[in-house]
């Protein structure tokens, strides 16, 4: 598969403090990958390279085909149309109602007519089982629903990519494999590409062992036997570099030391 985003010897750092050393990898075209790693070890930096938030202090950084860390500010702004990002605390607008929020980039950044920009909202809502919350304002909102409302606003302007900023952290489990869902739905069902930085082993291993499918006109997520390549990579940073990178179940049989000390009292049955 073609790459979506590709990392090739990319560094950085903040003043003396390394963050990243010479750290490669690939994201596939409609693939999933989670990133795992301690605190401070990376993640948030990762995905704001990818949205050139950051600009790396050497390699290079490929997302949807285009050179990132060499793109002026103005291609960036152009670039980022095509990414959605939901943020760990939701980044909802507390005076606009749920509609107003999931429009936001419609509304402002498009010149759609505002009926197909309702009828756009309205198509998202449903997507993530919210309809009935249209109108009510965030405060109205439990705390998961607020979370899949910021899911739903990085979608809907159909963006080929969604970076996930710890999507589940403060969530109880219940509520939490509402969201995993939604990134499961997103993956399967409408192919989009996504990054998930995020401290949740159980929530990771949720999103790379399920699957979404239609039925009877429902929309059903399974359990599914891991695949020799599955649909999700796990990949893990340590020290700057790219300490393992694989699927559910080879990160599971892994004997490495660090990995082995990472997922202690984490690791399945939950």
């Amino acid at each position: 598969m073609p790459a979506a985003i590709e990392f090739q010897n990319v560094s950085f750092a903040f003043d003396d403090n390394v963050v990243l050393d010479h750290l490669s990898f690939s994201v596939p075209v409609g693939g999933t990958s989670l990133l795992l790693g301690a605190s401070g070890a990376g993640k948030s930096v990762v995905l704001k390279l990818i949205l050139g938030l950051l600009r790396p202090d050497s390699g290079a950084i490929t997302v949807n085909g285009q050179r990132v860390d060499t793109l002026t500010e103005r291609d960036l702004l152009r670039m980022r149309t095509d990414i959605g990002i939901a943020f760990q605390e939701n980044a909802l607008f507390d005076s606009l109602t749920v509609a107003e929020n999931v429009g936001y980039r419609l509304y402002e950044e498009s010149s759609l007519p505002l009926d197909q920009v309702r009828k756009r909202v309205e198509e998202v809502l449903a997507f993530i089982g919210l309809s009935e919350t249209i109108d009510r304002m965030p405060s109205e909102l439990s705390g998961g629903q607020r979370r899949r409302v910021g899911i739903a606003r990085a979608m809907t302007s159909r963006p080929k990519l969604l970076l996930f900023d710890d999507p589940t952290t403060g969530l109880d489990p219940i509520v939490a494999s509402t969201v995993d869902d939604e990134i499961v739905k997103l993956r399967d069902l409408e192919h989009v590409t996504s990054v998930i930085a995020t401290h949740q082993i159980r929530d990771a291993f949720y999103i790379a062992t399920h699957r979404a499918v239609r039925a009877n006109e429902r929309i059903e997520i399974l359990e599914e036997t891991e695949r020799e390549e599955g649909p999700a990579t796990f990949m893990v940073l340590y020290q700057g570099r790219m300490h393992f990178q694989g699927t559910a179940a080879e990160l599971l049989a892994a004997k490495d030391p660090y990995l082995s000390e990472f997922l202690f009292m984490t690791l399945p049955p939950w």
